[in-house]
């Protein structure tokens, strides 16, 4: 009993072995990358010295275009062996150089891998962008190859991030892309990519229906890493859906094609499936034996990649070192430069020195000289300017006299004018005065007369009310002959004369406020502007004190006075 618990135990552990995280392909990511090129990882130390020497040419050369593509490939040899730090160093190098001016689809392939590499660096909010610029690029080239990758891409990251809805919607514009440019193989890869969702929501039967898919896509390519892993996910459905027969042989083909392609983490991968379905079927001889195959083929893979990343390192430690040196010897070459052009440079200014030493003494007596002449010149140009300003100030003096006579002769003229200007202002007053006067005794005439009319009228009509017919004909003539009186134009142009004579812009005052108004509203507002009474008013023109109520109202109207406004105190505001 103690073999056997000791076996299962064993069995137990190798189960639960995790793979390794350098490595580019994990069971648990299914965001596995596909290299543009061939990358011999067997001697990356050769292929990354190689690049190295290609760049450097390049950089003779400056050559930009070049130095991008060979940075973008160290990138991606640095990231397939898990040096995530340097490889994003070369990415955003090449990045740099293929933004200011260089390949758009290069660039576009490099904003893919970036967004791979942010995603194993845990930066998920650069993947997305990374992708999306991706995906830009390839639009405005129209490179249907190029948008298929970065939507699948995009598929990817939505899968991983459990946002499903957004996986398959991209996923299905993949394919769509991989459908027009017939890639079978990018079409095979999709399907794949569709089953593993399924597969993740558990949803088997579709899971399988797209992994036969894929397989049956496959079948027309030659065996690749994607084939091993459709027929490793199909044995993992059927293994979960406690199918063991069918995962067996799925998983079976899925060594069989590993061990062809000497894939050795594939190998250990089916070995690890093939324990833990005979595991699931109670076979554990069976389950321990396949454990102990993949734990040791895991072991190799362990070994192999450890050999592979010292000597990556080793080379990536010569390559800094002779960087170091090569940097060092330039450094030393340029002080050696520094040091022998400043001795140059000490012995021209002691000689520089010399010279402006006897160049000044020379200067000195130049100056001298000059400065004596100077002296002189300079004496002499004062006396002729003294004798100019003598002279200019007595043209002044002459210029002052004359300006105080004109002045004296304005004054006088100015007196005379004033006087002038009071003579006319004092004859204005009193015309004003006797025009004041004229329409004033005008205005009385006018009240006394309608008022000895007004009188005689009603005296009339009381006749006409009596019982006497015979004379109402004769006193009906003669009321009309005294109504028709109270509207004697004559009458009213003289005072209208006489009232423009006093207030001579009045009525132009008032046409600006409104052009409409009639001569009954400018009898009415002449009389206001007089400042009469309503009973003396209503006299003049002959109408009751309720007629002339209305008279103002409607003429307040017209003059757009608002309620409680005084009429009388806007016209004598104009």
């Amino acid at each position: 009993m103690k073999p056997f618990l000791l076996a299962g135990i064993s069995l137990s552990i190798l189960l639960l072995l995790p793979a390794p995280q350098s490595f580019a392909y994990t069971e648990n990511t299914r965001f596995e990358l596909e290299s543009e090129r061939s990358i011999s990882l067997s001697k990356p130390e050769s292929e990354f010295l190689n690049l190295r020497q290609q760049y450097q040419l390049a950089l003779d050369k400056k050559d930009e275009g070049l130095q991008a593509s060979l940075l973008k490939e160290m990138g991606t040899l640095c990231f397939h062996l898990g040096h995530y730090a340097q490889a994003m160093e070369y990415y955003l190098n090449a990045r740099k150089l293929l933004e200011a001016n260089g390949d758009q689809s290069l660039l576009a392939a490099l904003y893919n891998e970036l967004g791979t590499l942010y995603y194993y660096n845990k930066n998920i909010d650069k993947v997305k962008s990374s992708h999306q610029a991706a995906l830009q690029l390839y639009t405005r080239l129209k490179d249907e190859q190029g948008m298929a990758e970065t939507y699948g891409a995009l598929g990817h990251f939505y899968e991983k991030q459990q946002q499903y809805d957004s996986a398959f919607h991209y996923q299905h514009m993949a394919l769509l892309q991989y459908l027009r440019v017939s890639d079978i193989a990018g079409e095979a890869d999709i399907y794949e990519n569709l089953g593993s969702i399924h597969e993740d929501l558990g949803r088997y039967d579709s899971a399988l229906l797209y992994f036969n898919q894929a397989i049956n896509l496959y079948k027309n390519l030659a065996p690749s890493l994607q084939t091993i892993k459709t027929y490793n996910n199909l044995g993992d459905v059927y293994r979960k859906t406690a199918q063991y027969g069918p995962a067996l042989l799925h998983t079976r083909k899925a060594l069989e094609i590993a061990l062809s392609l000497d894939e050795p983490y594939e190998i250990s991968s089916a070995y690890r499936d093939l324990a833990r379905a005979y595991n699931l079927m109670g076979q554990n001889d069976s389950a321990f034996h396949y454990a102990e195959m993949a734990r040791s083929v895991l072991l190799q893979v362990y070994s192999i990649e450890n050999s592979r990343q010292m000597s990556f390192f080793q080379t990536m430690y010569e390559v800094e070192k002779k960087n170091t040196t090569i940097s060092r010897l330039e450094q030393k070459r340029s002080i050696n430069r520094i040091i022998a052009l400043t001795a140059c440079i000490m012995l021209v200014l002691a000689m520089l020195s010399v010279f402006f030493i006897m160049s000044r003494q020379k200067l000195r007596r130049q100056s001298a000289m000059a400065q004596a002449e100077h002296e002189r010149l300079v004496l002499e140009a004062k006396s002729r300017m003294l004798e100019a300003e003598l002279k200019s100030r007595a043209l002044e003096e002459e210029a002052l006299k004359t300006r105080l006579q004109n002045e004296q002769l304005e004054q006088e003229k100015l007196a005379i004018s004033l006087r002038n200007a009071a003579l006319e202002e004092l004859q204005l007053k009193q015309q004003l005065e006797t025009g004041t006067r004229a329409l004033s005794t005008h205005a009385l005439h006018v009240i006394q007369k309608n008022q000895l009319l007004e009188d005689l009228k009603g005296n009339l009509e009381l006749m006409v009310r009596d019982d006497k017919r015979d004379h109402k004909k004769q006193m009906r003539e003669v009321i009309q002959s005294i109504s028709q009186s109270f509207n004697n134009d004559e009458h009213w142009e003289d005072f209208r004369s006489s009232f423009e004579q006093v207030h001579n812009t009045f009525f132009e005052n008032l046409k600006l406020a409104n052009p409409n108004l009639s001569p009954t509203d400018l009898r009415l507002i002449s009389l206001l502007k007089m400042n009469l009474n309503s009973q003396e008013i209503a006299t003049m023109l002959g109408i009751s004190l309720d007629s002339l109520r209305v008279s103002r109202y409607r003429l307040r109207k017209k003059l757009n006075i608002e309620q409680g406004g005084s009429l009388s105190s806007f016209l004598q505001s104009i």
